[in-house]
């Protein structure tokens, strides 16, 4: 299984896409997330992610910079099945006030040409705190992570034989969260800024945290490989170096601070 990263960076960023990424194995891809606009198109290309291989999309909630790129990715998805370039079926998930929006909004706006497909070949699917279901073929299981801004969901995917892969959405890990990112293979956790410039970026005001508190939420948790994400962009060229430095003083596991589209064997 691959993962590549779609985009890196938090709500608005200039220099960078929105936070979302996509997981491929056997042809066939499941997005998380999709950014705040069309930009997730020509991600998709840069990425050499055709459409026709997108088999799930998972929202973790309805922030803009989460939500919106959905909609025209959904565009894309029916707009090749009405020209016979897209076999089988689509699934969209999310909890049900996602999947309500995401309803309302693509009947709205979505020419009924495409939007016909909406119900008959692109699904969407509410998912409860708990509710298991399956990607490309794996066992997950959604819950809730208990935000304090809009209500959001995260998962932990079961692949190769009992390995972990964790998603804890755009908030920092709560105690809640154990009995899903405990152990995990792969953590997946956002990480606005470092900790030293926590009084410039002021991330604790918009429900972020830093490099440290994610490094030290997954050292207490065993994680094996921690992935950052939805970070500020003001320095786009030294945040790798930077975010790393910082991050290897708590954490002792692989710690990835990914640019965009770049990808990672799981």
């Amino acid at each position: 299984m691959r993962l590549t990263m779609l985009g890196t960076g938090g709500a608005l960023v200039t220099d960078c896409y929105n936070t979302c990424f996509a997981l491929e194995e056997n042809g066939s891809v499941f997005i998380t997330d999709c950014g705040g606009g069309n930009g997730i198109l020509r991600q998709l290309e840069a990425a050499r992610i055709d459409a026709g291989s997108i088999r799930q999309v998972f929202i973790t909630h309805r922030h803009l910079d989460h939500f919106t790129g959905a909609l025209w990715l959904m565009r894309l998805i029916a707009y090749q099945m009405r020209h016979g370039r897209y076999e089988g079926d689509a699934s969209f998930y999310g909890h049900d006030e996602v999947i309500a929006l995401l309803r309302s909004i693509s009947m709205s706006l979505i020419d009924a040409k495409e939007s016909m497909f909406i119900d008959e070949r692109i699904h969407l699917v509410s998912l409860a705190d708990g509710e298991e279901f399956e990607v490309m073929g794996h066992p997950a299981v959604c819950f809730d992570i208990h935000s304090t801004k809009a209500r959001q969901s995260g998962y932990s995917l079961f692949y190769d034989e009992g390995r972990k892969l964790t998603c804890l959405g755009d908030e920092p890990y709560r105690e809640c969260e154990r009995q899903y990112a405990e152990g995990s293979d792969w953590l997946l956790h956002e990480a606005f800024c470092l900790w030293s410039d926590r009084e410039l970026y002021r991330p604790y005001e918009k429900h972020h945290s830093t490099v440290r508190d994610a490094c030290e939420a997954a050292e207490t948790l065993g994680v094996r490989n921690l992935l950052l994400y939805h970070t500020e962009d003001n320095d786009l060229a030294h945040r790798k170096e930077r975010y790393t430095e910082e991050g290897r003083r708590y954490f002792s596991g692989r710690l990835l601070v990914p640019d965009d589209l770049e990808s990672f064997e799981l």
